[in-house]
């Protein structure tokens, strides 16, 4: 119960430091731009109403799990694939290399050309950025398998897709997640600006037009949602990913007590 506390006080320390220092820097100030953190936390129930949450959190969340499954499912693919086959890598780098350097709200012009102003290009928007770190680390984690265990199974008869599943894809699981953890960033990022463009709901869609409507502390109010947002995912993920990968953590610990 104790170390529970002790980690719990850990997680919540730093947090509180720095809410504590943005009430202290900003009371009493008069910039209306930078409003007090009190009149922000005034505002947030009167903006983010039940309708609000519905209308506007809601999409904004189908958006980014949409495009983050999109981009999981090919990056996973692709990279398995590439990180297989020598050739189809020696092939595929040069081409992965000249798109991943492409910033990814460069392309929403031309997304937008082909896939219209609607949900559909926001989805491809971020699965466009998120696919790059889980595509990268698949390859490096497909080609990070024990070529001793490829041959074991071989030697077994194991082979195809219970050899992919059951070795491959297990082996390559831990760089697989750390791509996935990294695109979650990505996307929430990409969310934002997807629905800056021919948006007429979102979250991202909100901060500017209170920006615009100079509300700055309801623009701020939209700041700290996403915030939350992006903590609560993180947490969600994180208890995922400790699942998942139980078995992984369960080997290095008994490796360190070794």
């Amino acid at each position: 119960m104790g170390r529970l506390l002790l980690r719990l006080l850990f997680v919540v320390a730093l947090p509180a430091v720095l809410v504590a220092v943005w009430w202290a820097a900003s009371n009493g100030s008069t910039d209306p731009f930078w409003p007090p953190l009190r009149t922000i936390l005034d505002t947030f129930p009167d903006v983010w109403t039940a309708d609000r949450l519905r209308t506007d959190v809601v999409p904004s969340l189908l958006r980014l799990l949409g495009g983050y499954a999109l981009a999981a499912a090919v990056g996973v693919a692709l990279g398995t694939v590439i990180g297989s086959y020598r050739r189809v890598r020696a092939v595929c780098e040069p081409v992965l290399e000249f798109l991943r350097a492409v910033p990814p709200p460069v392309l929403v012009p031309v997304i937008m050309l082909f896939a219209g102003i609607g949900d559909t290009m926001k989805i491809v928007v971020i699965a466009s950025g998120c696919v790059w770190p889980i595509l990268l680390n698949t390859v490096e984690g497909v080609r990070a398998v024990d070529s001793v265990m490829l041959e074991t199974a071989r030697s077994y008869g194991v082979t195809g897709f219970a050899r992919l599943r059951h070795l491959v894809l297990r082996s390559a699981s831990p760089q697989i997640f750390a791509g996935l953890r990294q695109a979650l960033s990505i996307g929430i990022i990409l969310m934002v600006i997807s629905e800056m463009f021919a948006a007429n709901n979102g979250i991202g869609f909100t901060v500017v037009q209170f920006q615009r409507s100079f509300a700055i502390p309801d623009m701020w109010t939209g700041i700290l949602v996403l915030g939350l947002l992006g903590f609560l995912l993180s947490v969600v993920f994180q208890l995922v990913e400790r699942r998942v990968l139980g078995w992984y953590r369960g080997l290095r610990a008994t490796t360190r007590r070794s």
